[in-house]
């Protein structure tokens, strides 16, 4: 099962528009059920973020992997991945 901390929770929160059209959390609890779900991850680092992507067989261009809609910056180094 997967694990979220305050940080990441909060980080969906306030950005869950950049993929979404509309709001799909209200609450942490709402945004942890709705990460485990859709099995979100977390990386540690901007080049594990380009790996993921790569490793799933998703072509993103140089440079682009943390700028895709799904990518959610947490603002402590580490990134949030949304497959939506």
């Amino acid at each position: 099962m997967h694990e979220y901390d305050d940080a990441v929770l909060q980080c969906f929160l306030d950005r869950q528009q950049q993929l979404f059209s509309e709001d799909v959390a209200s609450t942490p609890e709402e945004a942890e059920a709705f990460l485990t779900d859709c099995m979100a991850v977390v990386l540690d680092s901007a080049s594990e973020v380009g790996e993921y992507f790569e490793e799933e067989g998703m072509e993103i261009g140089e440079g682009s992997a943390l700028e895709a809609d799904e990518v959610f910056e947490i603002g402590d180094g580490r990134y949030l991945i949304v497959e939506g």
